[in-house]
Protein backbone atom coordinates (compact mmCIF):
# COMPACT_ATOMS: atom_id res chain seq x y z
CA UNK A 1 0.00 0.00 0.00
CA UNK A 2 1.41 3.36 -1.01
CA UNK A 3 0.84 6.37 1.19
CA UNK A 4 0.54 9.94 0.03
CA UNK A 5 3.30 12.49 0.12
CA UNK A 6 4.01 13.66 3.65
CA UNK A 7 2.51 10.58 5.31
CA UNK A 8 5.76 9.41 6.86
CA UNK A 9 6.53 12.87 8.25
CA UNK A 10 2.99 13.15 9.60
CA UNK A 11 3.30 9.81 11.41
CA UNK A 12 6.71 10.79 12.79
CA UNK A 13 5.20 14.03 14.12
CA UNK A 14 2.37 12.09 15.80
CA UNK A 15 4.90 9.81 17.48
CA UNK A 16 7.04 12.76 18.66
CA UNK A 17 4.00 14.64 19.99
CA UNK A 18 2.74 11.58 21.88
CA UNK A 19 6.23 10.91 23.25
CA UNK A 20 6.58 14.53 24.31
CA UNK A 21 3.49 14.33 26.52
CA UNK A 22 4.13 10.78 27.73
CA UNK A 23 7.70 11.58 28.76
CA UNK A 24 6.67 14.65 30.74
CA UNK A 25 3.86 12.71 32.43
CA UNK A 26 5.67 9.44 33.15
CA UNK A 27 9.37 10.25 33.15
CA UNK A 28 12.01 9.23 30.64
CA UNK A 29 12.24 5.66 31.86
CA UNK A 30 8.47 5.40 32.31
CA UNK A 31 7.70 5.28 28.58
CA UNK A 32 8.26 2.13 26.56
CA UNK A 33 8.35 2.06 22.78
CA UNK A 34 5.61 -0.61 22.53
CA UNK A 35 3.26 1.42 24.76
CA UNK A 36 4.02 4.62 22.89
CA UNK A 37 3.44 3.06 19.49
CA UNK A 38 0.19 1.53 20.69
CA UNK A 39 -0.86 4.98 21.93
CA UNK A 40 -0.51 6.37 18.39
CA UNK A 41 -2.15 3.32 16.82
CA UNK A 42 0.97 1.76 15.33
CA UNK A 43 2.96 -1.42 15.88
CA UNK A 44 6.21 -1.62 17.79
CA UNK A 45 7.98 -2.73 14.63
CA UNK A 46 6.89 0.43 12.83
CA UNK A 47 8.97 2.51 15.22
CA UNK A 48 12.19 1.71 13.34
CA UNK A 49 10.81 3.12 10.10
CA UNK A 50 10.94 6.52 11.81
CA UNK A 51 13.79 6.46 14.36
CA UNK A 52 17.19 4.78 14.68
CA UNK A 53 16.68 4.11 18.38
CA UNK A 54 14.87 5.21 21.51
CA UNK A 55 17.45 7.92 22.30
CA UNK A 56 16.78 9.61 18.97
CA UNK A 57 13.05 9.71 19.72
CA UNK A 58 13.53 10.91 23.30
CA UNK A 59 15.88 13.71 22.20
CA UNK A 60 13.49 14.82 19.46
CA UNK A 61 10.46 14.63 21.78
CA UNK A 62 12.29 16.68 24.40
CA UNK A 63 13.18 19.34 21.83
CA UNK A 64 9.55 19.47 20.66
CA UNK A 65 8.35 19.77 24.26
CA UNK A 66 10.85 22.54 24.97
CA UNK A 67 9.80 24.48 21.89
CA UNK A 68 6.09 24.03 22.52
CA UNK A 69 6.21 25.10 26.15
CA UNK A 70 8.54 28.04 25.44
CA UNK A 71 6.20 29.34 22.76
CA UNK A 72 3.17 28.94 24.98
CA UNK A 73 4.55 30.12 28.31
CA UNK A 74 7.20 32.63 27.39
CA UNK A 75 5.68 33.97 24.19
CA UNK A 76 6.80 37.22 22.69
CA UNK A 77 4.71 40.16 23.77
CA UNK A 78 4.64 43.60 25.24
CA UNK A 79 3.52 42.69 28.76
CA UNK A 80 5.99 43.28 31.61
CA UNK A 81 8.20 40.29 32.49
CA UNK A 82 6.30 39.54 35.72
CA UNK A 83 3.07 39.06 33.75
CA UNK A 84 4.78 36.98 31.08
CA UNK A 85 6.27 34.67 33.71
CA UNK A 86 2.99 34.35 35.65
CA UNK A 87 1.67 31.44 33.54
CA UNK A 88 4.89 29.51 34.05
CA UNK A 89 4.73 30.10 37.80
CA UNK A 90 1.11 29.01 38.13
CA UNK A 91 -0.57 26.20 40.03
CA UNK A 92 -2.11 25.02 36.76
CA UNK A 93 1.39 24.54 35.32
CA UNK A 94 2.53 22.76 38.46
CA UNK A 95 -0.49 20.45 38.29
CA UNK A 96 0.03 19.46 34.64
CA UNK A 97 3.64 18.51 33.87
CA UNK A 98 2.51 16.56 30.79
CA UNK A 99 1.91 19.85 28.95
CA UNK A 100 4.41 22.02 30.79
CA UNK A 101 8.08 22.85 30.85
CA UNK A 102 10.21 19.83 30.10
CA UNK A 103 13.06 21.22 32.22
CA UNK A 104 10.92 21.28 35.36
CA UNK A 105 9.28 17.95 34.53
CA UNK A 106 12.38 15.96 33.57
CA UNK A 107 15.49 18.07 34.10
CA UNK A 108 16.59 16.09 37.15
CA UNK A 109 16.77 12.96 34.96
CA UNK A 110 19.07 14.53 32.36
CA UNK A 111 22.46 13.62 33.81
CA UNK A 112 21.62 9.89 33.77
CA UNK A 113 20.69 9.79 30.09
CA UNK A 114 22.57 8.89 26.92
CA UNK A 115 24.62 11.65 25.23
CA UNK A 116 21.99 12.56 22.57
CA UNK A 117 19.39 13.09 25.29
CA UNK A 118 21.80 15.11 27.48
CA UNK A 119 22.62 17.30 24.46
CA UNK A 120 18.90 17.91 23.88
CA UNK A 121 18.47 18.96 27.52
CA UNK A 122 21.47 21.27 27.24
CA UNK A 123 20.01 22.96 24.15
CA UNK A 124 16.62 23.32 25.82
CA UNK A 125 18.18 24.78 28.98
CA UNK A 126 20.25 27.33 27.05
CA UNK A 127 17.23 28.22 24.92
CA UNK A 128 15.09 28.70 28.04
CA UNK A 129 17.67 31.05 29.55
CA UNK A 130 18.06 33.00 26.28
CA UNK A 131 14.29 33.44 26.08
CA UNK A 132 14.22 34.74 29.66
CA UNK A 133 17.08 37.10 28.81
CA UNK A 134 15.07 38.41 25.86
CA UNK A 135 12.00 38.94 28.05
CA UNK A 136 14.01 40.78 30.70
CA UNK A 137 16.33 42.68 28.36
CA UNK A 138 14.90 42.86 24.82
CA UNK A 139 17.85 44.95 23.62
CA UNK A 140 20.54 42.55 24.85
CA UNK A 141 22.97 41.12 22.32
CA UNK A 142 22.22 37.61 21.07
CA UNK A 143 24.01 35.00 23.13
CA UNK A 144 24.35 37.28 26.16
CA UNK A 145 22.99 35.97 29.44
CA UNK A 146 22.74 38.34 32.38
CA UNK A 147 22.97 37.20 35.97
CA UNK A 148 19.36 38.35 36.29
CA UNK A 149 18.28 35.92 33.55
CA UNK A 150 20.23 33.08 35.18
CA UNK A 151 18.70 33.82 38.59
CA UNK A 152 15.20 34.17 37.15
CA UNK A 153 15.45 30.93 35.19
CA UNK A 154 16.78 29.00 38.17
CA UNK A 155 14.10 30.47 40.42
CA UNK A 156 11.32 29.61 37.95
CA UNK A 157 12.34 25.99 37.34
CA UNK A 158 13.21 25.42 41.00
CA UNK A 159 9.92 26.87 42.23
CA UNK A 160 7.94 24.69 39.85
CA UNK A 161 9.83 21.55 40.90
CA UNK A 162 9.34 22.36 44.59
CA UNK A 163 5.66 23.18 44.12
CA UNK A 164 5.20 19.73 42.61
CA UNK A 165 7.15 18.00 45.37
CA UNK A 166 5.61 19.37 48.56
CA UNK A 167 2.17 17.70 48.21
CA UNK A 168 0.54 20.66 49.91
CA UNK A 169 -1.55 23.03 47.76
CA UNK A 170 -1.21 25.99 50.12
CA UNK A 171 2.56 25.62 50.38
CA UNK A 172 2.86 25.09 46.61
CA UNK A 173 0.98 28.37 46.05
CA UNK A 174 3.29 30.16 48.48
CA UNK A 175 6.37 28.81 46.68
CA UNK A 176 5.04 29.93 43.30
CA UNK A 177 3.97 33.32 44.69
CA UNK A 178 7.42 33.88 46.22
CA UNK A 179 9.06 33.08 42.88
CA UNK A 180 6.74 35.54 41.07
CA UNK A 181 7.92 38.45 43.23
CA UNK A 182 10.79 40.48 41.81
CA UNK A 183 14.13 39.99 43.50
CA UNK A 184 15.49 42.77 45.70
CA UNK A 185 18.88 43.42 44.15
Amino acid sequence: MRYGEGHKESVRTRIVDAASRALRAGGIDGVSIPKLMKLVGLTHGGFYAHFRDRDELVAEALMAAGQESAERMLAEGTKPPEERFRGYLSKAHADHPEVGCVLAALGTEASRQAPPVRRAFARIGRGFLRRIETVLHPESEPGTLSDEALETGARMVGALVLARLVQDDALAERILDAARRPTTR
